[in-house]
């Protein structure tokens, strides 16, 4: 956790030295198994959304977006608590107007979409790299630093809680 923390912190210092703005895009955490089509967030997804707020804490957040599902709302909720921004909605199938909103960012934004969105909101930003995000998958941070020439970083969140054989302390 603390590596992840020190490269963002480095690569936001970067991007703010250059005034690019980055957008961490994320998908919602882990949502419960329950709920229809607008689930809470599991137990799992809501330690995943107070590790994200952890890991952006120091990014320079100034914008967050979420759609309009409770479990994008849940997993952006801790970061905006902790930066004092208020998340904006954006339909989950409105590209265009995200987008648009991205692109007159004075600062670093925080996305919080899905998996079936994401693929397209990186290509909207002039990201050609296939994006292919499984249904089991919460675990990946997308970065994309704004400009002439954007750029895609992808990491995935530090799995902290996990012993090497894969069972929770």
């Amino acid at each position: 956790m603390k590596a992840l923390a020190l490269f963002l912190s480095v690569f936001v210092s970067v991007s703010i030295a250059s005034a690019q703005p980055i957008v961490v895009i994320v998908r919602h955490a882990e949502k419960a198994a329950n709920g229809g089509n607008d689930p809470d967030l599991s137990s799992a997804g809501r330690a995943r959304a107070e590790a994200l707020a952890r890991i952006l804490k120091d990014s320079g957040i100034t914008a967050i977006f979420t759609t309009e599902f409770k479990r994008t709302h849940e997993t952006a909720a801790p970061t905006a608590t902790s930066t004092h921004v208020t998340p904006t909605v954006v339909a989950a199938k409105d590209t265009a107007a995200l987008v648009g909103k991205l692109h007159q960012l004075n600062g670093n934004a925080l996305v919080v979409g899905h998996g079936d969105t994401i693929p397209n909101i990186v290509k909207a930003l002039g990201i050609n790299s296939p994006i292919n995000i499984p249904d089991a998958d919460y675990s990946e941070l997308f970065i994309v630093t704004l400009g002439d020439k954007p750029e895609l970083f992808r990491l995935h969140y530090p799995d902290d809680e996990r012993t090497e054989n894969e069972v929770a302390k």
